[in-house]
């Protein structure tokens, strides 16, 4: 009986411990954005600060953290419908169709996300290049679109494969089209999954770097990862800037977690009592 009593003690204190390890980062980042270079230099990133300062928020919004903001999220934005609108036709179409070799049409799209990303850098940089879309935003959203399509669309499935037929059947038989059906039933039946696809397509889109840097070469293109890195000096580099230019980068998607907070959970929980 005592060993049952203590159990619950045990994982709260392990719990207490694993988020104090994963919130003592961001802590530190966040007081590292309000110090002063010359506190750092002198003190060193582990030591309390002398004074806090908002300086450095000011300097790296000088340094062009708004432009890379506005280049992110003109490219997340459009990746973010676009592959949310071609993922849900895609799994609609293989979930509620007799499609030929739709189970392997489905293991090849999700295969394709299995690959490690480095495998395609060349092959979709020269693919990029003969298209002519190499070095702008409309290849970077083409490029992340094609890239997460596989994923979206198996996640989809197993929801949209949940819906019980009977509903699109009776919308059939009330003479409802196929895009009807799943326009206004299908659609809204799966806005919990959508709302949390949509969430982690846009953290994901809006914090990559590695096909930032490679298809983007113009510096005023870079969204907001590739231009944090390239705060980083040679020699030195000024780290509560760095640290600033970090914490402004993660209001949108915090805001954009906060806002669909409620839908991302339930999305997560649908199926898991059956």
């Amino acid at each position: 009986m005592r060993t049952t009593g203590r159990r619950p003690w045990l994982f709260h204190g392990g719990m207490i411990a694993l988020a104090a390890l994963w919130l003592l980062p961001l802590l530190l980042v966040l007081v590292t954005s309000l110090r002063t270079f010359d506190d750092l230099a002198g003190a060193g990133l582990a030591s309390l600060p002398e004074s806090l300062t908002l300086d450095p928020y000011s300097q790296a919004l000088g340094a062009g953290e708004w432009r890379s903001i506005v280049n992110s999220l003109l490219i997340t934005v459009p990746v973010v419908v676009v592959t949310l609108v071609l993922a849900s036709m895609a799994a609609y179409g293989l979930a509620r169709h007799r499609i030929p070799f739709r189970r392997t049409i489905l293991l090849l799209m999700l295969a394709g996300n299995l690959l490690p990303a480095q495998l395609l850098l060349i092959p979709v940089l020269k693919l990029t290049e003969q298209f002519g879309i190499f070095d702008s935003r409309i290849g970077m959203i083409v490029v992340l679109t094609a890239v997460g399509l596989g994923f979206y669309t198996f996640v989809l499935h197993g929801f949209m494969r949940g819906i019980p037929e009977e509903v699109t059947q009776a919308a059939k038989i009330d003479g409802a089209t196929t895009f009807g059906v799943y326009a206004r039933i299908v659609l809204p039946l799966t806005k919990p999954a959508m709302a949390a696809l949509g969430s982690l397509a846009f953290t994901w889109t809006f914090n990559d770097l590695l096909w930032a840097v490679t298809l983007l070469r113009d510096e005023t293109k870079l969204p907001v990862t590739p231009a944090i890195l390239g705060m980083q000096g040679q020699y030195f580099s000024q780290w509560n800037v760095v640290a600033a230019a970090t914490v402004i980068a993660a209001i949108p998607t915090v805001v954009v977690f906060l806002r669909f907070q409620r839908y991302f959970i339930s999305g997560l929980l649908i199926g898991s009592s059956k």
